[in-house]
């Protein structure tokens, strides 16, 4: 029993250390989809204030973020092991750019709850900054929002 025990500590070590340099990406992921779904509750809380509807939690959004949360560390863990397992000569940092994607569309998801909660001017001004920084970059107009995939 001894040795299956040390067996089983000493394979789950080596996963450990395995992703071991992914915790800081992994936390800063994690800290910003929190960050995220917690203005959005409250964003939500003050526009039915504002609409004079009652509010209410709803865990269908809660789990929504749980499992976004899961597929994205999934896929920092994924990247990560391209990065350090199969592509070990390119030097791309995907984990890094995929971690650094993903806290840039929560962080956009953070401002529009933001100037949603508080009606700010900065948060405003930040929010149409960054869509015009967008559509211009992509080149993309308002109105045009590609075929419908559903």
């Amino acid at each position: 029993m001894e040795a299956l025990f040390r067996f089983v500590s000493g394979i789950v070590a080596g996963i450990a250390a395995l992703f071991a340099p992914i915790h800081p990406l992994v936390a800063v992921t994690v800290l910003f989809i929190g960050v995220d779904f917690v203005s959005g509750v409250f964003a939500d809380r003050a526009a039915a204030r504002r609409e004079g509807r009652e509010w209410y939690f709803e865990s269908c959004k809660a789990w929504r973020t749980v499992m976004k949360m899961g597929l994205a560390v999934t896929a920092i863990a994924m990247a990560w092991l391209l990065d350090s397992c199969v592509l070990d000569f390119m030097q791309l940092n995907l984990a890094r750019l995929f971690t650094g994607f993903t806290c840039g569309v929560e962080f956009w998801s953070f401002l529009e709850n933001a100037a949603q909660l508080s009606e700010a001017p900065l948060f405003r001004w930040l929010r149409r900054y960054a869509k015009r920084r967008v559509e211009t970059h992509l080149q993309i107009k308002d109105d045009d929002h590609g075929p419908r995939t559903r």
